[in-house]
């Protein structure tokens, strides 16, 4: 039950944050982000849904999220790419986005 309301907690954070849709640019960043407080599944459910509901004219498959989270786990983004989308996130109350110091 917990673990239901903390992801539909980080969909509502990933709508109010990125209410046109998340621009390419921070793709590896979220990742990164969501990937700190959710399992695999839960990040392919996430980036699926707020693809979905965006409607994006490139649809991206859950082999293709699940491809960049391993590429994330590898290569972690830049600290300030992360901090930009946790700033962003932040901003409509994530607790969990807080930028690194």
């Amino acid at each position: 039950m917990a673990e239901s309301n903390t992801f539909e907690s980080i969909l509502g954070w990933l709508r109010e944050g990125y209410p046109e849709g998340v621009p390419p640019k921070d793709y590896f960043p979220l990742l990164a982000l969501l990937k700190r407080s959710l399992d695999e599944e839960q990040v392919t459910r996430a980036i699926l849904t707020v693809f979905k509901e965006h409607g994006t004219d490139d649809p991206v498959t859950e082999d293709q999220i699940r491809g960049a989270i391993h590429k994330v786990i590898e290569i972690e983004p830049n600290p300030e790419e992360i901090n930009q989308v946790a700033s962003r996130l932040a901003s409509v109350g994530w607790p969990l986005a807080a930028p690194a110091r």
